[in-house]
């Protein structure tokens, strides 16, 4: 009887190390994604910090289009609230999928300032205004890399979540719904710097 009890305890503490593994491995796996979601959100901050730069310096130049400038501003407005709600629970879907919106139409609002930019050969040629548009195009291809790090992580969590026996503890240990993607509505866009020419 003694040796019975001893295989049925050692099969009951094998069965808690496996499950503290699980919870040990989903919350580093939610930790890594949030850690990626951070550095998403440093280079989002500092692309928003340089556009009213940019905006400043291109108003000198073009004092007629300044609807095109108030898109720009307002879509950068709302793409930082929507970072700023999204930074606080970066697992939560919603919040990911409003901030891929925003970030759509800040994309789709600097396409159209660059556009009106080529109308001014001047403004091309100002040193500020170079030196901020190569330091965009940096920020852009910077948030590019840490939204495919933070997919990345996104993609291991959800992976691991979802396998088996996990799944069915998943729940439990605090860690009930997949992670949420950050894909922008004009992905094909943003994998091309955006065109700075001179």
């Amino acid at each position: 009887m003694g040796t019975a009890i001893w295989v049925v305890l050692g099969i009951i503490l094998v069965a808690i190390i496996y499950l503290i593994n699980i919870y040990n491995t989903l919350v580093s796996y939610r930790n890594r994604f949030q850690n990626s979601f951070a550095q998403i959100e440093v280079q989002l901050k500092r692309r928003y910090d340089l556009i009213p730069n940019l905006i400043e310096v291109a108003k000198k130049a073009m004092t007629h289009e300044r609807e095109t400038l108030e898109a720009v501003v307002t879509a950068r407005n709302e793409a930082a609230a929507f970072l700023k709600a999204a930074a606080a629970n970066p697992g939560e879907a919603s919040a990911i999928q409003h901030l891929s919106q925003a970030e759509g139409l800040l994309g789709g609002a600097l396409s159209r300032l660059n556009v009106v930019m080529e109308a001014y050969p001047d403004l091309k040629t100002n040193q500020n205004m170079m030196q901020l548009t190569e330091e965009l195009s940096t920020t852009e291809n910077r948030v590019a890399f840490a939204r495919q790090a933070f997919n990345d992580a996104v993609m291991t969590y959800n992976t691991y979540r979802q396998s088996f026996p996990p799944i069915l503890f998943a729940a439990t240990f605090g860690h009930p719904t997949d992670a949420e993607l950050l894909e922008f509505a004009d992905s094909e866009q943003i994998q091309q710097a955006p065109k700075v020419t001179f």
